[in-house]
């Protein structure tokens, strides 16, 4: 199991690391567009929404990433202050309780909202526009399925952690 939370932990990095750079696009778009506006009087549609686009899947992207390395939000009311194995247990049943059921749910409901979407494939409501709203609907269950696998990686980890320490008691 161990493997192949190492396995789900490098497809995670790789995709939160790809993730993090939609958030130079974002930034160094926003400056061409505040330029444009200002400078030269003129805007873009479609630059605007890329910003939009690139911000939605540096989040969607980047979250299972977040939750791998510990910098996902947590009511830290006394997580740092607790043994090892208090903190596994928590993990442990924070993943199967929480996460799960969450990711599981956001799954399922997206999929008939992403499948409609790609049906029509759906595009701007403004007529210049990016033509790709069907494409970034379909980050919502990709998001679900990475954060589904990183909890699943985190119970193998904190399953793990339980028996070392009972394998040490």
């Amino acid at each position: 199991m161990l493997r192949l939370a190492d396995r789900i932990d490098r497809l995670t990095t790789a995709i939160g690391r790809g993730a993090a750079w939609l958030v130079l696009v974002v930034v160094l778009v926003q400056f061409l567009v505040v330029l444009l506006r200002y400078l030269f009087g003129t805007g873009s549609i479609r630059l605007q929404e890329s910003i939009v686009y690139a911000h939605a899947l540096a989040f969607l992207f980047a979250a299972a990433w977040a939750l791998k390395i510990g910098a996902h939000v947590r009511v830290d009311i006394f997580y740092r202050d607790a043994s090892p194995r208090v903190r596994a247990l928590i993990d442990l049943l924070g993943a199967i309780f929480l996460l799960l059921p969450v990711a599981g749910l956001i799954l399922w409901v997206s999929l008939p909202y992403v499948s409609r979407s790609w049906a029509i494939l759906e595009r701007s409501q403004e007529t210049s526009g990016l033509p790709f709203v069907f494409l970034l609907k379909a980050a919502i269950p990709l998001f679900a399925v990475l954060l589904i696998l990183q909890g699943l990686a985190e119970i193998a980890r904190a399953a793990d952690a339980l028996r070392e320490r009972e394998r040490n008691s």
